[in-house]
C-alpha cells in the first residue's frame, strides 16, 4: 500500500527523479504460502519486480533485506542483490536489524566474491534505546564506513513528550511506546523536557538533534502523522547542540555491559 501510494503521488506531481531519494524491503511476506517470503534469489527477484511495479519506477536508490534469513545462505542472498545492481535496477544495498556478526559476515562474503555490499545499516536506536547499536554495530559502520539510518528515534513517540508518568493515553501507538515506561526513562525524558524548553525547542527536536550530533548517522527516519509533526521533525536540522548539552545526554541515558 505505501509502495502504490508513493509511486501516485510521484506521478501525479511529476516530481522529478533525481529528486527524491526511494527506499524498500525485502524479507517478508507480500501474500502467499511460506515461499513468498525470505531472502531467497527467487524471492528478491520477484520482489523487486513487484515493488517497481507498486512504485512506477524503473530503479531503486535503496533495496533493504529487512532482517536476515536463517533458512537461506548469505551468499545466495547477496549474489542475487549484486545481480539486480549490474542489471540496473538498484543502487545500492542495505540491511535491518541485523547483528554485529551478520553484518560482518555479509561484508566478507561480498569482499570475497567480488560482490556489492551492504553499505546501509537501519537498527533500531534513540536516546534511550542505545546498547543495540552501540555495543558492536556502532563500531562495524564506523570502521567500514556503512551509513546509519535509525528507526524508530523517537522511541515510538515515547521521546516526543506526549506521554508523562500519570499521563498515558488508552491507544495503540501508546501501546507500542509502553516498553520505555520505566522510572529511569522518566528521569531521561524530564532532562529533555528541560533542556528542550531552556532552548525554546521541542522534546522530538532535542531527541533527534543528539542522533544528528553523530557524524556516524546518515538520517534518523521519522514517521510524523501530521504537517504539522512534520515541520516539528525537521526543525531538529537547525538544532545545534551545545557540548555540554550533548555530553548531559550522553551520561544521562549512557548503557552499560553486562556482566557474566
Amino acid at each position: 500500500m505505501a509502495e502504490q501510494i508513493i509511486g501516485r503521488w510521484l506521478k501525479q506531481n511529476h516530481i522529478p527523479r533525481d529528486k527524491v531519494v526511494i527506499a524498500t524491503k525485502v524479507r517478508g511476506n507480500m501474500g502467499g504460502g511460506p515461499e513468498n517470503e525470505g531472502l531467497s534469489r527467487k524471492h528478491i527477484l520477484e520482489s523487486v519486480e513487484n515493488s517497481l511495479r507498486r512504485l512506477q519506477l524503473d530503479y531503486l536508490d535503496l533495496y533493504q533485506a529487512h532482517w536476515p534469513d536463517e533458512k537461506t545462505s548469505i551468499e545466495v542472498s547477496l549474489r542475487a542483490f549484486d545481480e539486480l545492481i549490474k542489471q540496473g535496477k538498484v543502487r545500492v544495498i542495505g540491511a535491518s536489524n541485523y547483528m554485529a556478526w551478520e553484518l560482518m559476515q555479509a561484508l566478507w562474503s561480498s569482499d570475497r566474491n567480488g560482490w556489492a555490499r551492504f553499505d546501509c545499516l537501519q537498527p533500531h536506536y534513540n536516546l534511550v534505546h542505545r546498547d543495540e547499536f552501540e555495543h558492536e554495530l556502532a563500531r562495524v559502520c564506523k570502521t567500514y564506513q556503512i551509513g546509519v539510518i535509525p528507526y524508530s528515534p523517537l522511541a515510538g513517540g515515547f521521546l516526543t513528550g506526549k506521554y508523562r508518568r500519570n499521563l498515558v493515553p488508552n491507544t495503540a501507538r501508546a501501546g507500542g511506546a509502553k516498553r520505555y515506561f520505566t522510572e529511569h526513562n522518566w528521569i531521561i525524558l524530564e532532562l529533555i523536557d528541560k533542556l528542550a524548553k531552556g532552548r525554546g525547542m521541542s522534546v522530538s527536536q532535542v531527541s533527534l538533534a543528539w542522533l544528528l550530533a553523530d557524524p556516524i548517522i546518515t538520517c534518523p527516519i521519522i514517521g510524523p502523522n501530521s504537517l504539522e509533526q512534520l515541520k516539528d521533525n525537521l526543525g531538529a536540522l537547525d538544532v545545534h547542540l551545545t557540548i555540554e548539552e550533548k555530553s548531559a545526554l550522553d551520561q544521562a541515558t549512557a548503557w552499560r555491559e553486562k556482566e557474566n
